[in-house]
């Protein structure tokens, strides 16, 4: 399977390591099977650091037999819960080496930050859940297992559409 990653720079051999803590599954080393996803993350990280928005593509192993893996097949309370424990610095990915699932963008995030401040139940934050676009995450979140199912193939700078 081809995955990419939006990046400001060639990552021919990904990482968990440099990662930030506080994303939806925690640190780890986040992949799309979308290229226009990656495209927005690159050109979002490219246009903060005044830098080129590059898109590194790689092969995943689709064999994951033998992995520890959490998949969230849509946005439920156990997902919401994990996202919601992960953006707070909590290390709930430690017991799985990869972790799927919808992405909490920007525009989701405002949803799901109504229930992380208290003022949304689950019921209400799903309900409303269901009206945003959802694009799939895959956070490998084990280095050896990193280095065992995915393969860098190629990278290329994308152009910042700034109008």
């Amino acid at each position: 399977m081809i995955v990419y990653h939006g990046s400001t720079e060639i990552i021919k051999n990904p990482d968990v390591v440099h990662s930030k803590k506080y994303l939806d599954f925690g640190r780890g080393f986040y992949i799309t099977s979308f290229e226009q996803q990656a495209k927005k993350w690159a050109v979002r990280k490219g246009m903060r650091q005044e830098k080129s928005a590059i898109i590194n593509v790689y092969e995943l192993l689709e064999d994951w037999s033998g992995f520890r893996v959490l998949s969230f097949e849509k946005e439920n309370e156990e997902w919401l819960d994990f996202v919601c424990a992960c953006r707070k610095g909590e290390s709930l990915n430690q017991e799985y080496d990869i972790i799927i699932g919808n992405v909490a963008d920007d525009d989701v995030f405002k949803t799901v930050d109504m229930y992380f401040r208290g003022l949304w139940d689950k019921k209400k934050v799903l309900e409303e859940l269901r009206y945003y676009k959802m694009n799939n995450q895959i956070c490998i979140v084990n280095q050896e297992t990193l280095n065992r199912v995915i393969t860098f193939q190629r990278a290329y700078e994308v152009e910042r559409d700034d109008g």
